[in-house]
């Protein structure tokens, strides 16, 4: 198959990539030259583990070209896939389409034969319709289905996600298309990846709510995390206790500062607006929305509250920036939120994270960004851990203890173990953990 990518960010490239892996003839259009040019020269504009490698074998192979021309992409494409961002809109929350629809008005202008022009982008329900018109009223006679294929990838694990999916979700209305969308998706049909083949409403609401469901479960475990801190339970056999149960299952039951990234807050969002404009509210969603605002700012507050009121003129050590281990993202990053705080209630961060440094400078002022954890450490009055980072949990804590002013962490990720913590002489407070019994 031939196959146009428009969209060369973090979906596009990762999708694109992984479509040549299958076997695919795929081009990747953006309208950023520097980054194409990047692209062209192996150059990958974000970190993803072992990205780098497949656009480079891929590349080599020819399997995968880049470009800034969509004319000559689509032109030759059996499909075309766009990829391009949908950030939240300023004012209501609605998801920006702005990007898509200018998508849709060129690559109708570019279509010379029967094409399939795939919604990949995260969309609110009835904008493949409106793709669909926006091509129609442009080229009358063009020979075209669109369809919806929404993906479902994790920052940090988005290849695996791509190549060995749960499920692969295709909302089509013709049997061409489908034929098309299954010749795509071939070699997962060969391993007995379940195919899901919807109407086009159906696979964009169902984007949505798997996201929103998800972001439910994150902010569920995280209310019932308060609930152990004041009761003396913990949340961490809470959630096995419950998570072994089938109906629920243990993934997302992770409490935490609050979840953030590019999906999760800009998806609950757009579903919430996309629903009171249907006169059918979301409500659960929007208090879901509310509740983990409200946590990330709080998660300031419980740092403070552990130094007993008071943070002016202490020096904190940060673990963690981005949203997430294994991701430069920093997209509603709870650091976002927490470092400001501190800062402004007087206290000099010092931060560490393995990605992420690069992006936080451009967001985050007057912090001192060091090499290492340990540097991050080192004279600290208490340590916060933001992001649960694999290479944080093998740091040897009596290092930490000796490098630190205080020997105090407040963990928001339960990375460490509290008993182990507190034996080694530190102050230590986690997320939905019991305090010792005096």
């Amino acid at each position: 198959m031939r196959i146009a990518m428009i969209g060369s960010g973090y979906v596009g490239l990762v999708s694109g990539a992984c479509f040549a892996q299958f076997g695919h003839d795929v081009v990747c259009v953006d309208k950023e030259a520097a980054k194409i040019e990047r692209l062209r020269k192996g150059e990958i504009p974000i970190y993803e583990p072992g990205l780098d490698r497949l656009v480079s074998d891929n590349a080599r192979s020819g399997r995968l070209t880049f470009s800034t021309h969509l004319p000559d992409a689509v032109g030759n494409a059996d499909a075309v896939f766009i990829a391009v961002g949908t950030p939240t809109r300023r004012g209501d929350g609605h998801a920006d389409l702005s990007y898509v629809y200018a998508a849709a008005a060129e690559i109708a202008q570019a279509i010379t034969g029967y094409t399939v022009i795939v919604t990949k982008s995260t969309v609110p329900v009835g904008t493949g319709r409106e793709v669909a018109r926006i091509i129609r009223e442009s080229r009358p006679a063009a020979e075209f289905d669109v369809a919806s294929n929404p993906e479902f990838l994790r920052e940090g694990a988005a290849i695996e996600d791509f190549m060995k999916p749960d499920r692969v979700v295709i909302g089509v209305e013709s049997q061409r298309a489908r034929d098309v969308m299954a010749a795509v998706y071939r070699p997962l049909n060969l391993i007995q990846t379940p195919m899901v083949f919807t109407n086009i409403e159906t696979a964009e609401v169902t984007k949505y709510a798997g996201n929103a469901f998800l972001a439910t479960k994150i902010t569920f475990i995280n209310e019932i995390a308060d609930l152990c801190e004041k009761v003396g339970a913990d949340v961490h056999d809470v959630a096995r206790g419950i998570g072994l149960d089938g109906r629920i299952g243990r993934k997302f039951l992770h409490p935490g500062p609050g979840f953030g990234g590019s999906c999760f807050p800009k998806d609950t969002l757009a579903l919430a607006y996309t629903a009171r404009e249907a006169n059918a509210p979301q409500t659960i969603v929007e208090q879901v929305i509310e509740v983990n605002n409200g946590r990330k700012k709080r998660m300031a507050r419980k740092v403070i509250d552990f130094c007993g009121g008071s943070v002016a003129g202490l020096t904190i050590g940060v673990l963690g920036l981005t949203f997430k281990p294994n991701t430069d993202d920093m997209r509603d990053a709870p650091s976002l939120d927490i470092v400001p705080a501190l800062q402004a209630a007087g206290a000099r961060i010092v931060a560490f994270d393995p990605e992420g440094m690069e992006e936080a400078g451009r967001l985050l002022k007057d912090v001192t960004f060091t090499k290492t954890a340990y540097e991050a450490a080192t004279g600290a009055d208490v340590m916060v851990v933001i992001t649960e980072w694999h290479e944080f949990r093998g740091l040897d804590p009596r290092r930490i203890k000796d490098l630190m002013r205080q020997p105090r962490i407040v963990d928001l990720r339960n990375i460490f173990d509290p008993g182990e913590m507190r034996a080694l002489g530190f102050t230590y407070e986690g997320v939905g953990r019991p305090a010792p019994r005096s």
